[in-house]
């Protein structure tokens, strides 16, 4: 089942290779289009986003350069490995977060290797779809575009509205009404977005937008099934690369799948580009209530089987019918990586274990990732001695709600010595 057009359905000028004013010069030469599914392969497109052949999802090839040079920080640091030919790109200075050893944590579950967190919290709107919206928002500015689109659980939300403000062009975002985290839904006001709010689930809204998007050209997507924007996301596999060199394993929370795709094809392309020669296992983290690809991966299935009404209190991985779930299958099977199911328990454990062990203040979906780290070594996949990196893709203030949950000792004191005895006596 995909979540595209289907094989021989009429497609509008939104799909096809119509050639956009200007697009030949932002599009590099040595970049193609590619079907994850049957093979196909397209000219490069910004436009073009499904196998006109078969319906599948499209991934964006760049064949590797005589010469790769890696010039200033963040994700266009990386410009020789991207699509893109800019020299303006439409960034906030993403990119280039913190990878930090997480000692204390591989001393609680007993860890004897290497483990680091790539702590995504930290890009300017604080996850990591920043990384991919500097590439999408920077191309959409370049071809013309005056009126872009988004689905959102919330953090492709504020990515988007923060960077189509800063490029100056007007934003609509369909969320499913009542579910996203209150962060991300207040940042998207802050930065302007106009908000179509819909009765149903992220999957709903997504479809919407696909819709829009088929439909009409005067409104460009800005969702992962852009395959543009996933080049952005790569960067943080190059990024672990210059400062550890090649792990073992990456842990990835997912939810929509494209993450652990990008990571994946930074690691190959660097690969490609004769610069490292190992490459490492991927392993995908889903919550237990919305986890299509883990069942799937349990029950050595080739398809997942999509989850109808997800639920999961990591609202960021909340999605029963991931659209790049072909490109994350793939990663997973070649790198041959795994995927593992944790609860909401779990998760929630992570969150406060990754806060008050380490400092860093992750949302549920950003702990997902230590959640399925501690379940992988203690069920042995993950060897304890290896080296590790687990991304932890947004921030904790994404989600006000559930950091309130975490267990904390609060008491109210009615006088200024009543508050000194509260503190001296510890009690």
């Amino acid at each position: 089942m995909l979540l595209t057009p289907s094989k021989g359905e009429n497609l509008p000028t939104a799909y096809g290779g119509a050639i956009v004013v200007g697009y030949a010069k932002v599009v590099k030469e040595n970049v193609y289009m590619r079907c994850t599914h049957c093979g196909a392969v397209y000219d490069a497109s910004p436009r073009r986003f499904f196998c006109e052949k078969c319906g599948g999802i499209l991934e964006v090839v760049v064949e590797p350069p005589k010469q790769v040079v890696f010039r200033g920080r963040g994700v266009w640091r990386y410009h020789s490995l991207l699509p893109l030919n800019t020299s303006e790109p439409v960034t906030l200075n993403e990119g280039n977060t913190p990878l930090l050893e997480i000692k204390r944590i591989a001393e609680n579950i007993s860890f004897k290797g290497k483990l680091y967190a790539k702590y995504e919290g930290a890009n300017p709107t604080g996850s990591f779809k920043d990384r991919g919206m500097t590439v999408a928002v920077t191309l959409a500015r370049e071809i013309g575009v005056r009126h872009a689109i988004a689905a959102s659980t919330g953090n492709t939300a504020s990515s988007a509205a923060a960077y189509t403000a800063r490029a100056g062009i007007k934003l609509t975002l369909v969320l499913p009404r009542g579910k996203v985290a209150l962060g991300k839904l207040g940042q998207s006001i802050l930065h302007g977005a106009d908000i179509v709010e819909i009765e149903g689930s992220f999957d709903d809204a997504l479809k919407a937008v696909i819709k829009a998007s088929t439909i009409s050209t005067s409104v460009y997507p800005l969702n992962s099934f852009n395959a543009w924007r996933l080049e952005g996301q790569k960067t943080i596999a190059f990024e672990i690369w210059e400062e550890i060199g090649v792990p073992d394993w990456v842990v990835v929370p997912v939810g929509n799948g494209g993450n652990i795709a990008a990571i994946w094809k930074g690691f190959k392309e660097l690969r490609e580009a004769g610069l490292i020669d190992s490459l490492p296992r991927m392993a995908g983290v889903q919550a237990s209530g919305a986890a299509p690809l883990a069942t799937a991966f349990e029950r050595g299935l080739d398809k997942p089987e999509f989850v109808e009404k997800p639920e999961t209190i990591a609202t960021a991985i909340r999605i029963g019918k991931p659209i790049n779930w072909a490109k994350a299958m793939k990663a997973v099977r070649e790198s041959n990586g795994v995927f593992v199911k944790v609860t909401d328990e779990e998760i929630l454990a992570a969150q406060h274990m990754l806060a008050r062990l380490e400092g860093i203040g992750a949302e549920p979906a950003g702990a997902a990732s230590i959640a399925g780290l501690k379940k992988l070594v203690e069920e042995g996949v993950i060897e304890r001695g290896e080296t590790v990196v687990v991304v932890v893709t947004g921030h904790a203030l994404k989600d006000p709600d559930s950091m309130m949950r975490a267990p904390c000792r609060r008491k109210v004191a009615s006088t200024v010595d009543e508050a000194v005895r509260m503190v001296v006596g510890g009690e």
